[in-house]
């Protein structure tokens, strides 16, 4: 989701204090031999970094395991981003953002500090080319009256519902549920338009918001969350009652 991109990376701006200073010497370690891997296009050690499934921009499924990783290896990591980290200095261009991590820059790699690779901002030609053409499928895969979108923000489904949403451009959301015996290229159960999308603390977490009538439905998504909890949920208010709150997955490509 691009918006959860941007996101990511603006938090530098509320941590500006972690500018001009040096990475600590044993983080710099481990960012050297990254740099060095993907200097030397040493894809099964840059694999190795990794704890799966990783993540790409939805709707681009995410990379289930190694072989995968190393296959699409150059889908992600084409000349423009390889030097971008090949011509980055460890001690001054990766900064340590408490405990988000340490970035890349503004925000392209992201790495745990323990040296595992968490994020990778940033879309190839390929992948935006790629997102495109999945795209481009799943409007023929849905049902006419909801084809229109300028892009899918993510699926979730509930032990009662599937429920997607899209943007729809200018800050415009679209909510549509089906029961769960339904398929989306049949005509949802409910659509609403008009939704907004909420940003929840710091760390990633948001949720899109919709109104109709007395009701509001609130799907919350929860990148980071505790152990053991559910990725997102649904709550249904009615003139500001909670009338329905079930856990969610997040259904992925």
């Amino acid at each position: 989701m691009e918006k959860i991109k941007l996101l990511i990376i603006g938090l530098i701006f509320c941590s500006s204090f972690v500018f001009g200073q040096d990475l600590k010497p044993e983080y710099q370690k481990f960012i050297k031999t990254f740099i060095s891997n993907v200097k030397n296009d040493k894809k099964e050690a840059v694999a190795n970094m990794i704890s799966y499934p990783f993540k790409r921009e939805y709707p681009i499924p995410a990379i289930k395991n190694k072989a995968e990783f190393i296959k699409r290896y150059s889908e992600i990591f084409d000349i423009s981003l390889k030097n971008e980290i090949i011509k980055s200095n460890p001690a001054k261009d990766w900064s340590e953002v408490g405990w988000r991590g340490i970035m890349l820059n503004q925000g392209t790699i992201w790495i745990d500090t323990d040296g595992r690779l968490i994020s990778i901002n940033y879309q190839s030609k390929f992948e935006k080319d790629l997102k495109n053409k999945i795209i481009a499928a799943d409007r023929e895969n849905l049902h006419a009256s909801i084809a229109k979108f300028k892009a899918p923000e993510c699926i979730l489904e509930t032990s009662k519902f599937r429920i997607r949403i899209d943007d729809l451009g200018n800050d415009n959301y679209r909510y549509a549920s089906w029961s769960l015996k339904k398929k989306m290229n049949e005509e949802p159960d409910l659509v609403i338009s008009n939704g907004k999308w909420f940003q929840e603390g710091t760390g990633g977490n948001h949720r899109f918001e919709f109104k109709k009538g007395q009701y509001i439905y609130e799907c919350y998504i929860a990148p980071l969350r505790e152990k053991g909890t559910a990725p997102a949920s649904l709550t249904i208010y009615q003139n500001k009652k909670v009338i329905l709150s079930q856990d969610a997955e997040i259904v992925p490509r």
